[in-house]
């Protein structure tokens, strides 16, 4: 039977899923597994929206040698659904039901049992929703002492005003379209740094060619995004735009943290090469990138009935946290580097100004990895599934630190790296004094 503590794993492994699934119509193969529960999909249904479940190659078989076959009981397998508004009030009646299987609650939505099974060992039952919420698709085997094979298809989908199919979740709809106006934007400011770049052809240096390959991949994971969606919209299959989104941002993955690096050191501003220390960040954080991306594209294209989606998923989480916790180190390094030359080089004027910068860069930095990682997958999962569509607020704050970054670091002619007043000195000297004596 299921129990409280089954549930209870059920519903922390929901809030940990990093993004709402998409309903794509999915095949998935189950191999003698005996998890008492299985998510398959969640879906924000509009009134009448259809699911459809199908499944063959049925088999059933004992998980240990003592148990027969002749014991199982078919009613007790089976899909249902759940209303997310009904979480509680199932796991209220699990604490308190002895023997309790989800397939027999009151909560519940009956798909399909084994008893439902034709002679060929196949079933496939549809269903119209009346009452429009966010819906769990699950499959329930309240006989653990069993393993279960099958192949699994499923359908979910709204009807919309013409009476198509819409394959995205209700709170999912307006995504493609945000997807591709922060691809208009992106391109657009990939075009004005391109422009700058041309433009100060005499102060370029190789971190802005760099800086440019990020906002190119960027702008195409986005683009490809936008058509995924659109095609899943549609046709319930991304048509291999998909493979192009993993594709670009992997790429686009890899330079983010380069970058943030490689301006955390201040490579090609302040010096023309990489201290030992700083090539061993970039040696850990690129083949992190490379694991974070993996987990991505097993994530995303195996889905929450995979035996494995939990793990992978906590390997996408450590990883990006080491990434984020890794990136910190260099620009720590010169500020700390450049607090020690003011006091030698007497050039205190431009080590303010430069230690000013990096200063607001590691605050923009920690905010920006903090925020879109920890404070906005928080106010998600506090989100009603109507408005899923506000999950790009973590796409529109990343503008502003692209900006941030872009602005304070572009090719100028007296960039604050490179050029400083003398008039400026005696101030700055007093400033970096005030700062020192202020110093644990």
């Amino acid at each position: 039977m299921a129990t409280p503590h089954h549930l209870k794993l059920l519903t922390l492994l929901l809030l940990s899923i990093l993004s709402p699934t998409l309903a794509e119509i999915k095949n998935t193969h189950i191999f003698s597994d005996a998890r008492p529960m299985i998510l398959f999909e969640q879906f924000g249904f509009l009134r009448g929206g259809r699911l459809s479940v199908s499944i063959s190659n049925v088999h059933w078989s004992p998980a240990f040698a003592a148990t027969s076959t002749s014991n199982f009981n078919t009613s007790l397998s089976g899909f249902f659904l759940i209303p997310n508004a009904f979480y509680p009030l199932i796991i209220n009646e699990s604490d308190y039901t002895p023997h309790f299987c989800p397939l027999s609650s009151h909560y519940t939505i009956h798909v399909l049992t084994f008893s439902d099974l034709t002679t060929n060992r196949s079933c496939e039952r549809a269903l119209s929703i009346d009452m429009p919420d966010e819906y769990s698709l699950l499959f329930g085997n309240c006989q653990p002492m069993f393993d279960v094979t099958m192949d699994v298809r499923t359908e979910l989908y709204n009807v919309d005003a013409g009476g198509g199919k819409d394959y995205l979740p209700l709170g999912r709809r307006p995504v493609p379209k945000l997807y591709f106006g922060f691809f208009l934007v992106y391109l657009l400011f990939f075009l004005v740094w391109v422009w700058v770049c041309c433009k100060q052809r005499n102060t370029l240096e190789k971190i802005h060619l760099v800086m440019g390959g990020l906002l190119l991949f960027k702008a195409l994971k986005l683009v490809c995004a936008a058509e995924d969606l659109w095609h899943v919209k549609r046709t319930g299959s991304p048509h291999g735009w998909d493979v192009a989104f993993y594709i670009f941002g992997f790429f686009k993955g890899i330079l983010l943290f380069t970058v943030i690096v490689l301006i955390g050191t201040g490579w090609s501003f302040l010096k023309p090469y990489l201290q030992e220390r700083e090539k061993k960040i970039l040696m850990i954080v690129i083949p992190m990138q490379v694991i974070e991306n993996i987990a991505a594209v097993v994530i995303g294209e195996t889905g929450p009935a995979e035996p494995d989606f939990l793990t992978w998923n906590q390997i996408f989480l450590t990883v990006d946290i080491i990434c984020c916790a890794a990136v910190f180190f260099p620009i720590i390094w010169s500020i700390k580097n450049l607090r020690e030359a003011s006091k030698t080089d007497g050039k205190a004027a431009r080590n303010l100004e430069k230690l000013t910068l990096f200063k607001q860069f590691y605050v923009v930095v920690v905010s920006y990895l903090y925020f879109t990682r920890i404070f906005l997958s928080a106010f998600v999962a506090m989100l009603s599934y109507k408005y899923r569509a506000v999950t790009p607020p973590r796409k529109r704050s990343k503008p502003g630190f692209y900006l941030f970054v872009f602005y304070n670091f572009q090719p100028v002619e007296k960039n604050p790296y490179l050029y400083i007043g003398e008039e400026e000195e005696a101030a700055a000297r007093g400033a970096l004094e005030m700062e020192d004596s202020f110093e644990l």
